[in-house]
């Protein structure tokens, strides 16, 4: 391996390749530029006025999309093939001269696959691998393989990947397009037709894993994709923030990206106890449900009559009886059902009036279906009813619980459901939402997607999971998450129960342990906490050792140890989390206020140098440097070890844990073996 440096005889030889690799970034910018003025200097016609205002729109999104950023390389690789003699270089976006021919080369491409995946035992026809170092945008520095002469890349010895990973990072998610590993581009790269499910332990890529697998498959898969669409789920308003540049710095600007709770029609605030929020998320509401919207549906016993042209038609009991029994079994949508009665009775009366030697016409049998009397029947036994009126009924109605529920829920249960007081006005709460998507989703069919990547899926609940299944249905999905970061009450808790409710069964569980982001020294310290958790899952080893990365502070004055922590903090590059339970977070802010710490909340950006972080909003974000106060404030909430475990991996560079009560007795063996810095 060689880089930038070294013995002053190499020093030239470098030098000179250096310049070479420049002189072909500038030839890469004045080429981008030409590709975006032959956009700008179209002048679109179309058949008519709307289609040529469609095309003028499509055009300037195509030169957004070519805009240059001076600061961002064009490239970071380069591959040279000894079996073609051709040259690849390796980078965000496709380039190409006036000829047509490549400049850059789109890192999804087929032929970028043996950037990522060559090696000296299966080099893929590949001879030699460059990776580029930049500053700002220029370029510094260089590493290279001879993989025909048995060069191995080793990652915990690159610079370039050392400095990429802990370059300062203040505002959202950067791509990881420039570091992808081995076996994340395996996972990047998995066919759209295959669902797989990424347990990933903290600091292991999956979130860039899964949002880069959405912008591979929306360029393996343009067209299919473009049709059917891609969402990303995330768990709250500021993961979003957090990862939603991501997408569209890839080129990939048509990306929906949504909470879960944007999912279903209505979105409460309000959160049940937990174990009432458990009940109402457990996966026998949805049979509690189905009953709800399919009982009012009875079938017909009796004799029909409907008038059409100059007499009136007998439809036989047995038949309508047959007709309806037959659309339950179909399972289709309640109201869809409800419309395709209409016409089937009517077409039942038309086969009547043809035998007896009539011919009505189409007209005549859609006016039919649209009449009072055979509206009349379908509304007798197949009645209109509305996803809000069977979840109120459900939550205040103490006999149709009890009927919906029989063989599923106890008394007990069924006392929880309706609450305390069920008379009183119903305030929907999140986990009512879900009620209400699935009743909905009985009733009619919600939008659907090609492709759907659902990030923190281990907090989900089972009708959660189904609200995701109902808008995929035909669809593949990718699952993120770590099971040791499960906080919510109604969480599932097993990859194999979740995303069966996905209605994903076979899709492929892989998991990733090995860290990139957070160091070794952190990672251990907060691995300690995974026996307590009981989770079926490996703590993750770090490619990365950093041996002042952890400080534990004990102190009697908190907020004295934090202002002091922070004073030393602020003066190094990149940004600072301070995360502490949400009830703590005002008097924090004030005692920073009074030290002349500037700041901002996590719900205003991450765009500040400090952001504060109540700990129930700090999963999936990262910092350069992350404090945490009082471990034991943490550890009292709901599933606070677990809440504790997120909190503690949230750092790139550095951990400062201040406490003034014990530890938990799960870190209470690692604060031994760490030296403590006392703040009075």
């Amino acid at each position: 391996m060689c880089a930038a440096g070294g013995e002053e005889e190499a020093a030239a030889g470098i030098d000179d390749l250096l310049a070479a690799e420049r002189e072909h970034l500038g030839y890469a910018r004045r080429c981008l530029e030409a590709m975006r003025e032959a956009v700008r200097t179209l002048n679109p016609q179309g058949g008519d006025r709307v289609s040529t205002e469609y095309l003028k729109a499509e055009l300037f999104r195509r030169a957004q999309a070519l805009l240059d950023d001076p600061s961002t390389p064009l490239f970071f690789g380069r591959i040279d093939r000894g079996d073609t003699g051709e040259r690849f270089y390796i980078g965000r976006r496709h380039i190409r001269d006036a000829q047509g021919d490549p400049v850059v080369v789109d890192w999804r491409a087929d032929i970028s696959r043996s950037f990522y995946r060559a090696s000296a035992s299966a080099p893929m026809g590949v001879t030699l691998r460059r990776r580029f170092g930049f500053s700002h945008g220029a370029l510094t520095s260089f590493e290279e393989e001879h993989l025909d002469r048995g060069d191995e890349w080793d990652p915990a010895h690159s610079a370039i990947l050392t400095a990429e990973i802990e370059r300062p990072r203040v505002g959202p998610m950067r791509d990881i397009v420039a570091t992808i590993q081995p076996e994340q581009d395996d996972l990047v790269r998995t066919e759209l037709s295959d669902s797989v499910c990424i347990q990933g332990a903290p600091g292991t890529g999956k979130t860039a894993v899964g949002l880069h697998r959405a912008a591979y498959l929306l360029y393996a898969h343009r067209d299919q994709l473009k049709r059917t669409g891609v969402l990303v789920i995330g768990p709250n308003r500021s993961f979003l923030g957090y990862i939603g540049a991501l997408l569209p710095a890839l080129g990939e600007l048509d990306v929906e990206q949504v909470t879960v709770a944007d999912l279903p029609p209505t979105r409460p605030r309000r959160l049940d106890p937990p174990e009432v929020d458990q009940l109402k998320g457990d996966a026998r509401m949805a049979v509690v449900i189905r009953r709800a919207v399919f009982g009012a549906v009875t079938l017909p016993d009796t004799d029909a009559t409907v008038t059409a042209g100059s007499r009136r038609w007998r439809l036989p009991a047995a038949q309508l009886h047959e007709l309806f029994a037959r659309e339950v079994a179909t399972e289709a949508a309640y109201d869809i059902t409800r419309k395709r009665l209409n016409t089937l009775i009517a077409e039942a009366v038309r086969r009547m009036r043809e035998a007896a030697g009539g011919a009505p016409d189409d007209r005549a049998v859609s006016a039919l279906a649209r009449g009072e009397e055979v509206r009349a029947i379908v509304d007798r036994h197949w009645p209109a009813v509305s996803a809000r009126e069977v979840v109120t009924r459900l939550l205040t109605d103490a006999a149709f619980l009890a009927r919906c529920s029989q063989g599923l829920l106890t008394d007990e249960e069924q006392r929880l459901l309706r609450g305390a007081d069920p008379s009183a006005p119903i305030r929907w709460s999140v986990a009512d939402a879900f009620l209400l998507d699935e009743a909905s989703g009985l009733l009619k069919r919600p939008k659907t997607y090609g492709h759907v990547v659902v990030d923190e899926a281990q907090d989900l609940s089972a009708m959660q999971c189904r609200a995701i299944a109902r808008r995929c249905p035909t669809g593949s999905t990718t699952v993120l998450g770590d099971l040791a970061q499960a906080t919510a009450p109604a969480a599932v808790g097993d990859w194999a129960r979740t995303l069966a409710a996905m209605g994903q069964p076979a899709a492929r569980v892989v998991q990733l342990t090995r860290g990139y982001r957070v160091p070794a020294q952190i990672l251990d310290f907060a691995n300690q906490l995974l026996p307590a958790l009981a989770v079926p899952v490996s703590g993750a080893t770090s490619l990365r050792s950093a041996p002042d990365s952890l400080q534990l502070r004990r102190t009697t004055d908190v907020h004295a140890a934090l202002v002091a922590t922070l004073s030393e903090a602020v003066s190094r590059e990149g940004s600072i989390g301070v995360i502490c339970v949400d009830e703590d977070l005002p008097a924090v802010r004030r005692s920073m206020l009074r030290a002349g710490i500037a700041s901002t909340m996590i719900e205003q950006g991450m765009e500040a140098h400090v952001t504060l972080v109540p700990v129930t909003l700090c999963k999936g974000l990262e910092f350069d440097h992350v404090i945490v106060i009082e471990p034991s404030r943490i550890a009292e909430l709901p599933r606070g070890l677990n809440w504790l475990y997120v909190a503690l991996t949230r750092a790139v560079s550095s951990l400062a844990v201040v406490h003034s009560s014990p530890l938990p007795r799960a870190l209470i063996a690692a604060d031994e073996r760490v030296e403590l810095g006392h703040v009075s």
